[in-house]
């Protein structure tokens, strides 16, 4: 692992809790019935009675090393005990079986319908294999779902942001508004999971050979309420049933415990934790992957997790952190304003820690940053604050930790006392230093690459900030959803990152940028 020249001693504060701010989704979104037209759009409406009730989608996800793969679904409550088991094998007529544990679900969160979350682990998997399995609901099983592990000398990703199903609500559709109801009635969702289903299936169809997904947050879009019809949404994607998903937690994702319930992460840690949950880690092929919770602002708790992290794993050629809010990025909504809001903190901690990339997402744009790396200097550390009634985060306030100082994002006209305000904490954010090197591959750099995701469903879109940040070194947003595909083996480690036209054509919307270690 390079190893970075750290000028600053690291101070971090315990803070907690999470983000956003004050703009609004463009006009622009992704109409299913007009991208779906000819592509099964009829279908999906006739089936989305069906599929927003069906809360007990089987859920995959990496397990702490590629040799595992976790599972996590819902089972309607019965007299009987729960079976959290699943089936597992090569042969699907012989297959082992594995237990896990289950619990109940908040039924806040389903309609009052009483349902219980199961969690199990599939243990000894081979590379190169085709397995097949079922899982118990109500000790009923399922019928048997192809699963084949890839290569894990090479690792290829799909690396996406935001599908936030449901976050469309308020767009025309067929000359309706799109809105947010519960259950069924939550058209907005149903848009939305069909152009997720779509992206998956558009990616897969160019990259067969994909080990995983890495979400950087916000699956679902109802903020702190019941929202399961979204889920259920998100989890009805073909591809799902056969791909795991490393989940991170969105702001979005973070104040109800059914993120909890559906994905069944590993390494899970007691460090950042809101009610979905905290940090966690894995580890797949010659990479170390650290999934942290940044709607906590307790960096102190983030820095504990990557120590614990390269502890556990020391030999990882690659060290890669997911996190939901985009420090470095280039959006309008988010970059300059609660975007950054833990650059001061968490710079230092990835330098100190070696972290090659950090994966983004939150603010619906692309952007591929510069190498980067801390300025070695004294800066004062920021948080978001839940509003009044905890029910989502006060968009409009950063607060200042040493002073309490509340900082108003969006002065109004005429308030120079608060411009003054914000102009200081946007001052004291540009906290890096960015690398001097050339081209499209970089051999054993210093700094951290970041990368910035836009919506992976095109569910919602923000603007570019009008003057693009000194440390960008390419950016888009041409209101289509996108998705990356990163290919990583022991010396390259290479992102490249494309959209979906209307018409289902895919473009590259960047050059390939490659890192090479020669050190580690």
């Amino acid at each position: 692992m390079k190893r970075k020249y750290i000028a600053a001693i690291l101070t971090v504060f315990a803070m907690t809790t999470v983000c956003s701010t004050a703009f609004g989704a463009t006009e622009h979104y992704t109409d299913s019935s007009v991208v779906g037209a000819e592509s099964g759009w009829d279908e999906w409406v006739a089936n989305w009675d069906a599929t927003a009730t069906d809360f007990t989608k089987v859920s995959l996800t990496p397990g702490k090393d590629d040799t595992e793969l976790n599972f996590a679904w819902y089972s309607e409550k019965t007299d009987a005990a729960a079976t959290p088991v699943v089936h597992f094998g090569t042969d699907k007529e012989t297959l082992d079986t594995f237990e896990g544990e289950a619990g109940d679900v908040d039924q806040d969160l389903t309609g009052d319908k009483a349902y219980e979350y199961n969690h199990v682990t599939v243990t000894g998997l081979e590379p190169n294999t085709t397995y097949y399995y079922t899982v118990e609901k109500n000790g009923e099983q399922t019928e048997p779902v192809e699963y084949t592990t890839k290569g894990t000398d090479t690792v290829k990703m799909i690396y996406v942001g935001d599908p936030q199903v449901g976050a469309s609500k308020g767009q025309t559709q067929d000359g309706a508004e799109l809105v947010p109801d519960d259950g069924a009635a939550n058209t907005a969702a149903r848009n939305d999971g069909f152009s997720w289903n779509r992206t998956l299936n558009t990616a897969l169809a160019e990259n067969p050979d994909v080990n995983f997904v890495i979400s950087a947050g916000d699956q679902v879009n109802k903020t702190g309420a019941a929202k399961e019809e979204e889920y259920a949404s998100y989890l009805s994607a073909d591809a799902l049933a056969s791909l795991p998903v490393a989940t991170t937690i969105g702001n979005h994702d973070s104040l109800n415990p059914d993120y909890a319930y559906h994905f069944n992460n590993p390494n899970n840690t007691e460090n950042g934790k809101t009610a979905a949950g905290g940090d966690y880690y894995y580890s797949y092929g010659e990479g170390l992957f650290i999934v942290l919770n940044t709607n906590n602002y307790n960096v102190a708790e983030h820095q504990n997790t990557i120590e614990e992290a390269v502890k556990a794993y020391p030999d990882a050629k690659w060290r890669i952190v997911t996190i939901h809010q985009d420090i470095y990025g280039s959006g309008l909504d988010h970059s300059d304003t609660d975007g950054m809001i833990l650059r001061t903190q968490l710079t230092p901690v990835f330098d100190a820690n070696d972290i090659d990339v950090v994966l983004q997402g939150h603010d619906h744009t692309y952007s591929r940053s510069k190498l980067l790396y801390g300025d070695g200097q004294t800066h004062q550390s920021y948080e978001f604050q839940l509003n009044a009634d905890g029910t989502d985060y006060d968009w409009d306030h950063a607060a200042n930790v040493e002073t309490g100082e509340q900082i108003t994002l969006n002065p109004e006209d005429g308030d120079e006392e608060a411009k003054a305000a914000l102009d200081a904490f946007k001052e004291d954010n540009q906290c890096y230093t960015i690398e001097d090197v050339d081209g499209n591959t970089v051999t054993d750099p210093q700094g951290t690459l970041y990368m910035t995701a836009n919506s992976a469903s095109g569910s919602k879109y923000y603007e570019l900030v009008s003057t693009q940040q000194d440390y960008i070194a390419a950016r888009s947003q041409n209101w289509l959803p996108s998705y990356s595909i990163i290919t990583m083996d022991a010396e390259k480690f290479t992102i490249d990152t494309y959209q979906i036209t209307d018409d289902g054509s895919v473009e590259a919307i960047d050059d390939t940028f490659t890192i090479e270690i020669t050190a580690k």
